[in-house]
């Protein structure tokens, strides 16, 4: 993705979830993807997704089940 893609899906993520400290950022090696930190913690992967003349993007996130124990 291209940075002004990235500066918007980033924009959108931190009003959306209301902190100024998430950071979306641009894989090495990877056109379709950007990684997601929340203070320099990893939360997940944005994926775009073009079909059929559109465009979207996946916010994707694991929760592991020693985290919310």
């Amino acid at each position: 993705m291209d940075r002004i893609i990235i500066s918007k899906i980033q924009n959108h993520m931190r009003q959306s979830l209301g902190s100024k400290s998430i950071k979306v950022e641009g894989r090495e090696n990877k056109i379709d993807s950007a990684d997601v930190t929340n203070n320099g913690e990893f939360l997940g992967v944005v994926f775009e997704d073009k079909e059929d003349g559109d465009i979207c993007y996946h916010f994707n996130m694991t929760i592991l089940d020693i985290d919310i124990e």
